[in-house]
């Protein structure tokens, strides 16, 4: 399998967050990379990534940013494929600053957005699945898995008091 799915990040300190993209993209079986590459350090190597990201056989970028959070909306106006932002959380406004720097879009240059943090992060893998899972069936069918085996351990386990040892 090839890979399908580019995951971006301003920078190291950005990984926290992202490493969160990439083990739910591992446990779903999707090929991926991951990179730093930056919209302000290294525009050059952002724009070349973007316009040669198709040709390299990616489907779908999920880039995360914090702060001003310029690498995904610079990421999709250079390239047509789908481009995922995650807001990493920062010390200064809690991530809020970079989700409405990624939201905050002009018409024309789509960018999905997720929530702040983690939990942006693997749903940002799990819109990925959804997209490609249209396309291959084994991506569709590793989503499915992931999401019964959520329902089950949620059914598993219902009573919310810790359990020994726990606590």
């Amino acid at each position: 399998m090839s890979v399908r799915v580019g995951v971006i990040m301003g920078s190291k300190s950005d990984w926290e967050t992202m490493r969160h993209t990439v083990e739910t993209l591992e446990a779903l079986g999707i090929e991926h990379e991951a990179r730093v590459v930056s919209a302000h350090r290294t525009p050059d190597l952002l724009f070349e990534y973007a316009e040669q990201a198709v040709a390299r056989g990616l489907e779908v970028i999920i880039a995360g940013a914090g702060g001003a959070a310029h690498l995904p909306g610079m990421c999709a106006a250079k390239t047509c494929l789908p481009v995922l932002g995650v807001p990493v959380k920062s010390s200064t406004l809690s991530g809020v600053d970079s989700l409405l720097s990624i939201v905050q879009m002009p018409a024309g240059i789509p960018t999905g957005t997720l929530s702040i943090g983690r939990a942006g992060a693997v749903n940002a893998a799990l819109l990925a699945a959804a997209m490609l899972g249209n396309k291959y069936p084994e991506i569709r069918e590793a989503l499915e898995h992931f999401r019964r085996e959520q329902t089950q351990r949620v059914l598993d386990d219902q009573d919310p008091r810790p359990s020994e040892g726990e606590g």
